[in-house]
C-alpha cells in the first residue's frame, strides 16, 4: 500500500512540476496577436501607382468611428502600391470596408482539480489506460470540465473594385480575430495590417496571421 501511495504521490509531484514548467514557459513566451485571413484576388498587373478611394457605407461618412477605422486601412494599404485619390470620380480603384465584433460564447477546458476531494482520487481510469497494469486501482484522476466564456469575434472586410474594368471586383479579404474585450478600436490596426499581409497573395487563400506584441 505504501509503495502504491508513493508512486501516486510521485506522479502528483511530476504533474505539478510539469504545470510549473508550462507556466514558466508561457510567461517567458513573447506575447502576440493572431488572426485568420481569407482572401480572393484577381489583382491587375499594371496597378502600381494607380489611385484608390475609400467609399463610405451610406450613412457612415460622418461617423467618427468609421473615419478612424478607415485611417487604419489607409495606413496599411500602402503595400499595394496605390495612392489615395482626392475624390471618388478620379480614383481607379474603389475600396469598401465593413467591420464588427459580435459577441459569441466559447467553451474552454479546465481542470476540476482537488488534491483530496472526491474528484481528485478514485477508482477506474485516470492518467492510465485500462491495460497499463493498474486494474482499477487507487490513483489521482483530475477531471476536465468545459467552462463557458464570452468572446468577441472581431472582423474587418475589405473589397476593392476596378473602375477601369467596369467595377470588377479585384480583391476581397476578411480578417478575423477573437478577444475577451469588446474594444474593436484596439483590434483594428492589426486587422487592417492583416488584410494586406503579403498582398495580393493567392486567390482563395486562407492563412494564419501572427504579429508580436510589445511586452508591458
Amino acid at each position: 500500500m505504501m509503495s502504491l501511495l508513493s508512486e501516486v504521490f510521485s506522479w502528483r509531484a511530476l504533474r505539478l512540476l510539469s504545470l510549473a514548467f508550462a507556466a514558466l514557459t508561457t510567461a517567458c513566451a513573447a506575447p502576440s496577436w493572431s488572426a485568420k485571413l481569407t482572401r480572393y484576388q484577381q489583382w491587375p498587373a499594371n496597378a502600381s501607382g494607380e489611385t484608390y478611394y475609400i467609399q463610405p457605407i451610406p450613412g457612415d461618412g460622418n461617423n467618427l468611428e468609421y473615419q478612424s477605422f478607415a485611417d487604419s486601412v489607409r495606413a496599411s494599404i500602402g503595400v499595394t502600391g496605390l495612392v489615395e485619390a482626392p475624390n471618388l470620380k478620379s480614383a481607379r480603384f474603389v475600396v469598401k470596408m465593413d467591420y464588427g465584433n459580435p459577441q459569441e460564447q466559447s467553451w474552454v477546458p479546465q481542470f476540476a482539480d482537488s488534491f483530496y476531494g472526491p474528484t481528485g482520487w478514485g477508482m477506474g481510469r485516470g492518467y492510465y489506460a485500462p491495460n497499463d497494469g493498474w486494474a482499477g486501482g487507487f490513483f489521482y484522476s483530475p477531471n476536465v470540465v468545459n467552462v463557458p466564456v464570452t468572446v468577441y469575434k472581431n472582423y474587418l472586410n475589405v473589397i476593392i473594385t476596378d473602375n477601369r474594368n467596369s467595377g470588377t471586383e479585384v480583391y476581397r479579404a476578411t480578417a478575423v480575430s477573437y478577444s475577451h474585450s469588446d474594444n474593436l478600436a484596439q483590434q483594428m490596426p492589426f486587422l487592417s495590417q492583416a488584410i494586406f499581409d503579403r498582398f495580393p497573395g493567392n486567390n482563395g487563400q486562407v492563412i494564419d496571421i501572427r504579429y508580436p506584441l510589445p511586452r508591458d
